[in-house]
């Protein structure tokens, strides 16, 4: 039997650099960094911040988090 807590919510970590500082659209698609796909949202945000923080040198880098289990299942909002 599944709990709640057993499920997996997998979340998306991607980055790259982006043309505008107020915007979301990257320079380089075929350049975009992509981190890897967890679990959870606790280890997603690790690895976020590692990425983030490794690249605090360059303001057009940009790392984000996405919710894959709400693309998946939209009719569940869960973090």
């Amino acid at each position: 039997m599944t709990t709640d807590s057993d499920k997996q919510l997998l979340h998306f970590v991607f980055g790259g650099e982006l043309k505008d500082l107020n915007g979301t659209e990257f320079r380089d698609l075929s350049k975009l960094d992509i981190v890897g796909i967890f679990p959870d949202y606790a280890s997603a945000e690790k690895a976020w911040r590692s990425k983030a923080q490794a690249t605090v040198d360059n303001a057009h880098m940009r790392y984000f988090v996405a919710h894959l289990h709400r693309l998946l299942d939209p009719a569940k909002g869960e973090r």
